[in-house]
């Protein structure tokens, strides 16, 4: 039983991880004056944040004092500066972040309407600024983030996962995740625009605790006892999926959505959302579907082996739910 000890360690480590490499954010916007008005937001842990500073290849002068703030776990620093070089053309460098292992976001509107987007990562510090970008560049970007962040949220696979499980693939598993799509986009998009708030910390221990739910109904299912989750997963996936969209939503706040863009940007998270979702459960009825044709007359799992999967998932799920409750 090492190998379920040690993935236990490893799906633990990686939730904790994630929160580790938070992206950061900076926003510029011109006014019709040619000043510059600066949000530049870095990530913390505790009271430190990462040493990240933005830097231009051209020269700008300082038209207002750098004021600080902190909120929702990450330092939000805004002033104003006057581009003594035009903005089009320079190279923006976040120094610093070739030391990290998060990214940062930027995105600039100028006074003519236009606008510029931008990923700049550990690998790829620094970026030239356009003459012209389209929607088409904002999308690209947040349908990378999303696709990124579903495959990199260790919490919402493992509710996918123990869906998988207990609707056994079939029409059921159709209509179960097209429930979840349907409940997530729902409270993603009235989150992101800020229709509705919830609190972010209670969202991500009732997360945590769907995935426990599920996989006691697994549990519950292998001993002949017939939940919920068994006879109709597609209300399960529905109810969870509303509050999982919260949680895609305090994700998408951490990045910042770019002004004027918005409604590109979050449909294309969203969408990228989607197909890493896909992508996962292709991948895992794949593998299934692998293992049962060449172990096959090969291998006899004992009688517990169907037990396995649920308790590792519903394990590392209430480590989750404690974890987060005592963070409160």
């Amino acid at each position: 039983m090492k190998w379920l000890a040690f993935a236990l360690l490893a799906l633990c480590l990686n939730s904790s991880f994630a929160h580790e490499v938070r992206p950061g954010y900076l926003e510029l916007r011109e006014g019709s004056d040619g000043a510059i008005a600066v949000l530049w937001k870095t990530p913390m842990r505790g009271d430190m944040r990462l040493s990240l500073v933005p830097e231009f290849s051209g020269h700008s002068e300082a038209l207002s004092p750098v004021i600080s703030r902190q909120a929702g776990g990450a330092a939000i620093q805004s002033w104003r500066m006057r581009p003594l070089d035009p903005l089009r053309g320079q190279t923006l460098r976040i120094a610093g972040l070739e030391r990290t292992m998060t990214d940062v976001l930027v995105h600039m509107a100028f006074a003519d309407g236009t606008t510029w987007t931008q990923r700049l990562t550990p690998t790829q510090p620094a970026a030239t600024v356009s003459q012209r970008e389209s929607a088409i560049a904002v999308a690209g970007v947040y349908f990378k983030l999303g696709v990124e962040h579903i495959l990199l949220g260790i919490d919402h696979l493992l509710f996918v996962l123990a869906l998988l499980l207990i609707t056994s693939g079939g029409w059921k598993l159709v209509k179960t995740v097209t429930a979840f799509t349907v409940a997530h986009s729902i409270t993603l998009g009235l989150a992101a625009l800020n229709l509705v708030r919830v609190p972010q910390a209670p969202v991500e221990a009732v997360i945590a605790l769907s995935i426990v739910f599920v996989a006691a109904e697994i549990l519950h299912a292998r001993e002949g006892r017939e939940g919920i989750t068994l006879r109709a997963p597609w209300l399960v996936a529905f109810a969870f999926g509303l509050v999982h969209g919260f949680g895609f939503a305090g994700a998408l706040r951490e990045i910042g959505l770019p002004q004027g863009q918005i409604p590109v940007a979050l449909a294309f998270f969203n969408a990228g959302v989607e197909v890493g979702q896909l992508l996962f459960i292709a991948t895992v009825i794949a593998a299934i579907a692998g293992i049962r044709r060449y172990g096959r007359g090969q291998w006899s799992p004992p009688r517990w082996g169907g037990l396995v999967m649920p308790y590792a998932i519903g394990s590392v799920a209430m480590f989750w739910v404690i974890q987060r409750v005592v963070a409160f």
